[in-house]
């Protein structure tokens, strides 16, 4: 399976000394070392902020005049960049996707080649799962932020369905084909139900909202996403085998 990857930024500007200035530069050539790296610790900038106040007040909530703003930088480089806001939200988007799908992909492989023949279904939901929870508990402010950007979008009935199958529908494909394998006689309309259920389920817990802690009187966290995994991976087997039918649970049972 290939990998998904972003698309080649345009020759970049630089900021000029005034502030809010914007200077192009006219050198032929390659651009310096030094200078590429601005650039880039520029946009990624840009890009912490947009995800970062996308997270917190979604898509409609947020302009490029309080993302520049966040960034510190001339509202014109935002645009310079990455255009209108919704090419902003999508290279946001795309940045940590490919991450999530390539390693969720790895696993998914590797769990399938090096237990050819005797697969589970809790095996394989585990090594798809993992990776994203990893990341949000072990990466840093941005994947928290990523996290709840990406449980926003699912839920969003204006672009949701569209933006998400764009990212993440190859990772997901692949995955259904190894669920095919483990439960031979589910059906795809099963497969299909059952992952529906379970997106829904991961991608709220990752939003770690704090209902849980609530609900349950802090006797469960909804930061611990160890647990959370855990937990995720045996409830979706279980709906896995609910859905497939006696026939899908005897077959998966003895996987």
């Amino acid at each position: 399976m290939s990998k998904i990857t972003a698309p080649l930024a345009p020759a970049l500007p630089v900021e000029g000394k005034r502030a809010g200035r914007i200077e192009t530069t006219a050198r032929r050539g390659r651009p310096s070392k030094s200078q590429g790296n601005r650039n880039g610790e520029t946009r990624d900038s840009i890009l912490d902020a947009a995800e970062d106040l996308f997270s917190k007040h979604g898509f409609y909530g947020v302009t490029i005049r309080e993302v520049a703003r966040e960034a510190g930088v001339d509202t014109a480089l935002v645009h310079y960049y990455f255009g209108a806001k919704r090419d902003l939200f999508d290279a946001v988007f795309l940045r940590r996707a490919e991450v999530w799908n390539n390693e969720r992909v790895e696993a998914i492989n590797r769990y399938a080649r090096e237990n050819e023949g005797r697969m589970t279904l809790e095996g394989l939901l585990e090594a798809f799962l993992r990776p994203p929870f990893q990341w949000s508990l072990k990466g840093g402010p941005g994947w928290k932020h990523y996290s709840a950007l990406v449980a926003q979008t699912n839920a969003n009935p204006t672009f949701g369905g569209e933006t998400m199958a764009r990212y993440f529908d190859p990772s997901i494909r692949r995955l259904i084909d190894l669920l095919r394998v483990v439960l031979p006689e589910a059906s795809d309309a099963d497969l299909y139900w059952g992952w529906h259920n379970l997106s829904g389920a991961l991608t709220l817990t990752l939003g770690e909202t704090g209902r849980l802690d609530r609900l349950s009187g802090g006797l469960c966290q909804s930061g611990d996403l160890d647990s959370a995994c855990d937990y995720m991976v045996r409830f979706a087997a279980a709906g896995f085998r609910a859905v497939s039918g006696p026939k899908g649970q005897a077959a998966s049972g003895s996987a």
